[in-house]
C-alpha cells in the first residue's frame, strides 16, 4: 500500500477537529484535492474512516481504531526527522542523562552548567537512578549516558572513570571525636551507625570498610538517600560513612555535622560515565560525553570543601 504521509497528517488533523477548509488554507491545496486524498486513503484501507455530519467530519469506529496507529506512526516519523536534524545541527539536540541522586548536588550540575555555557541550545532530559547492582543500566535504556558509582562489567557498555570521591566519617559536631582530623574506624566500633540501604553500593562499602577495621557496624537506621542519613547524624542518632562534601554543595555549609578523614585507601568510591558500546551517540550526547571526560581529565570537577 502506497500511502502518502501528507494524507495521513490530513486525516489526523481532521480527526482532531481541523476542518478541510483550514487544511486547504494551511497546505496550499484545494479543498477538493484534500477531500480526494482522504477518499483515496479510505479506499486503500478498505472502509470509511470519516463520516460527514453537516459541515463537520467525524471519525467512524474504524477511523478511531486507525487513528491510534496513525498517531504512533507519525510520532515515530517525527522522532526520526528530529534525530536527523540533530545530526545536522548538534547544538540544538537533547542529551538524555541518567545520574545517581547523590551526584545531583555537585557533579552533574557542574557538568551541565559548564557544557551549556558554550552550547545553550542543547537541552537535557534528566533521570535519577539508584546505585544498586540489579538496577538497569542507562535508566533502563532510556538514557544516552549515565553518571554513577557502579562500574558495570558488561561488554555492551563502555565505562570511563571521571573521579574518585573520598568517603568521610560523619559525626555530630559535639561528638567526643569531632576534634580529630582523622579517625580510625576501629575507634567508632562501639558507636551506632546510620547508613544507606545495604543493598546499595555505598551500603556494601560501609560494611566492607568496617569489616576491614575488625567489626560489623551496629546499624540503627538505613535510609534511601544521603540527606536523610546526614539529618540523623545531625540529630545524634549515630555516625555514618558518606561522601565528603564538595565546595558549593548544600551539605558543604557549616552545620551540626562534621566530616573527618578515614585513614584507609579503600575509603573512596569511583564515579563513572557509562554509555552504550552498541549504538552511536547522537551528536549532542557525544559532545557532552567528550566534555565530561575532558573536564574530569583536567581536574575541573568541584573540589572538596574545607574540613568542617
Amino acid at each position: 500500500m502506497d500511502v502518502d504521509t501528507e494524507t495521513l497528517r490530513w486525516f489526523q488533523q481532521v480527526a482532531d477537529g481541523v476542518t478541510v477548509t483550514e487544511i486547504s488554507d494551511l497546505s496550499a491545496v484545494t479543498q477538493p484535492g484534500v477531500s480526494r486524498a482522504l477518499q483515496r486513503l479510505e479506499a486503500q484501507v478498505g472502509t470509511p474512516l470519516l463520516r460527514r455530519s453537516g459541515r463537520t467530519l467525524h471519525m467512524t469506529h474504524a477511523g478511531s481504531v486507525f487513528k491510534h496507529h496513525v498517531d504512533a506512526l507519525l510520532h515515530k516519523l517525527d522522532d526520526g526527522i528530529a534525530a536527523v536534524n540533530q545530526l545536522i545541527e548538534p547544538d540544538t539536540g537533547t542529551v538524555a542523562l541518567a545520574f545517581q541522586q547523590s551526584l545531583g548536588t555537585w557533579l552533574v550540575p557542574d557538568l551541565v552548567r559548564s557544557f551549556r555555557a558554550g552550547r545553550p541550545g542543547v537541552r537535557f532530559r534528566l533521570t535519577q537512578v539508584h546505585d544498586e547492582p540489579n538496577a538497569p543500566a542507562l535508566g533502563g535504556g532510556e538514557a544516552d549516558l549515565e553518571i554513577g558509582t557502579l562500574r558495570r562489567h558488561d561488554p555492551a557498555l563502555q565505562v570511563r572513570q571521571l573521579a574518585m570521591e573520598p568517603l568521610r566519617l560523619a559525626l555530630p559536631r559535639d561528638h567526643r571525636l569531632a576534634g580529630r582530623e582523622r579517625i580510625d574506624l576501629a575507634d567508632v566500633s562501639e558507636e551506632p551507625f546510620v547508613s544507606v540501604r545495604s543493598t546499595t553500593a555505598l551500603g556494601r562499602q560501609t560494611n566492607d570498610l568496617c569489616a576491614q577495621a575488625g567489626f560489623a557496624p551496629s546499624v540503627v537506621f538505613e535510609g534511601d538517600d544521603l540527606s536523610t542519613v546526614r539529618g540523623f547524624v545531625a540529630a545524634g542518632l549515630g555516625v555514618a560513612i558518606i561522601p565528603a562534601p564538595r565546595a558549593g554543595s548544600p551539605e558543604a555549609a557549616s552545620g551540626p555535622v562534621v566530616y573527618r578523614e578515614i585513614p584507609d585507601p579503600a575509603a573512596a568510591r569511583e564515579i563513572c560515565l557509562t554509555w552504550s558500546a552498541e549504538r552511536q551517540l547522537l551528536p549532542a550526547a557525544e559532545l557532552f560525553r567528550q566534555h565530561a571526560i575532558r573536564r574530569a581529565r583536567a581536574g575541573r570537577v568541584p573540589a572538596l570543601s574545607s574540613p568542617m
